[in-house]
């Protein structure tokens, strides 16, 4: 039954695991786009207007919906460079869960819905990060931009739009 400890979890996730499962994954590009040489990187963290700046972070009125990573140019401008840089959240998300995983299975944290929830979360990032797939304002999926770069040799077309 959905009682009152349902709706706290439920704020809990909406509120601080999302969009901290969320700073992990765009920490994974910003990582592996400052390895690679990236000019001007930029993570925003939400949607709406901006509320305030934080070294190479922006956050957004609604920072717990949406997040993304970007940058300028390239150093190391090739295919191989924008693969990496494209699975870097995904193995970000998977990396971290499966420590939080870990340390649950030797009771180095305590076992609590808050840690079960957080990997659930971090591996619903990955699913859908994974899947080849164009979402529906036309943005492919990371999975997608990595088929496109394998299979055709090029990133597919979409453009983000300044909010």
């Amino acid at each position: 039954m959905f009682g009152f400890a349902g709706v706290i979890k439920l704020i809990l996730s909406a509120f601080i695991i999302l969009p901290v499962v969320s700073i992990i994954r765009e920490g994974g590009y910003l990582i592996a786009s400052y390895l690679l040489g990236a000019s001007s990187s930029k993570v925003t963290v939400g949607c709406g207007p901006k509320v305030f700046n934080l070294g190479v972070f922006e956050v957004r009125r609604y920072y717990f919906m949406y997040s993304w990573c970007s940058y300028d140019t390239l150093k190391f401008d090739k295919k191989w460079a924008h693969i990496v840089i494209y699975s870097a959240p995904i193995l970000s998300n998977v990396v971290v869960a499966i420590g939080v995983n870990a340390l649950l299975a030797i009771d180095g944290i305590p076992m609590e819905s808050f840690w079960t929830q957080f990997i659930f979360y971090a591996f619903y990032f990955v699913l859908f990060d994974f899947l080849p797939v164009y979402y529906p304002d036309g943005q492919p999926s990371n999975g997608r931009v990595i088929y496109d770069l394998i299979r055709h040799n090029k990133f597919p077309d979409f453009e983000k739009e300044g909010e």
